[in-house]
């Protein structure tokens, strides 16, 4: 499906990212690889400019062009509590610096019916306690998708995916876990990693702009004492 395309993607090292890119090579794809952790395309932080720069600049030498960009590194996710002012920062230079950063060094280089897909979070729209950096993160970054979208408008679709809780571990879930998911489990990489691949094919060619919640129903299911064997425990 995308032999001869040229796959970018972050934070491709383990997790969501991993399945993405393997799923790329799948498909035909030459997959380009920026990931804290070593790898064999290229090692380095995406909160750093210079990293950035010098990625772009071997991907564009050695390709000559971009197909696909795939924003997915993840923030730190720290709270009210103990985040720092430079914790936040960094959060906000990872998850929503870096991907307008990259779109803007590939500009040049994108191919006709290329495509950005950033991988925001369920937590753009709804929080736990103490994850202010990494919810804010990704909240600019599900912005951050229309904004590019009305920029590259007729040359580069851009889409975002939020995904739910999506086990990258192994673990098979049962009882409540499982139960407060209409779809009846806790996702999978493998769940995102072929939302991507359809965003970036053809058949999705008519959009753009948008954020599409991947999370098994989780954020429209309202759960109270006795649904989906929860019981609610008295304090005390």
């Amino acid at each position: 499906m995308f032999t001869g395309k040229v796959a970018v993607v972050t934070g491709a090292a383990r997790g969501i990212g991993r399945a993405i890119a393997e799923l790329f090579r799948r498909h035909g794809a030459q997959v380009c690889i920026l990931d804290r952790e070593p790898n064999p395309c290229f090692t380095g932080d995406c909160a750093d400019r210079e990293t950035l720069e010098r990625f772009a600049g071997k991907v564009v030498a050695e390709h000559g062009k971009v197909d696909f960009l795939v924003n997915n590194a993840k923030p730190l996710m720290q709270g009210i509590r103990t985040c720092s002012w430079d914790d936040f920062l960094y959060a906000f230079k990872v998850g929503a610096a870096a991907p307008f950063w990259l779109a803007k060094l590939f500009e040049p280089h994108f191919a006709p019916g290329a495509s950005i897909v950033n991988i925001s979070s369920s937590r753009d729209r709804m929080s736990q306690p103490q994850t202010e950096s990494y919810t804010a993160a990704k909240g600019a970054l599900s912005a951050l998708t229309h904004a590019l979208a009305a920029s590259l408008a007729g040359r580069v679709r851009v889409n975002a995916i939020s995904p739910g809780w999506i086990d990258t571990e192994g673990i098979v879930y049962s009882g409540p876990d499982a139960e407060q998911h209409p779809a009846g489990r806790v996702g999978t990489p493998q769940d995102i990693a072929e939302m991507v691949m359809f965003l970036c094919s053809d058949k999705a060619g008519f959009i753009t702009g948008q954020n599409f919640c991947i999370d098994g129903g989780m954020t429209k299911l309202m759960v109270y004492h006795g649904d989906c064997g929860w019981t609610l425990q008295p304090k005390g």
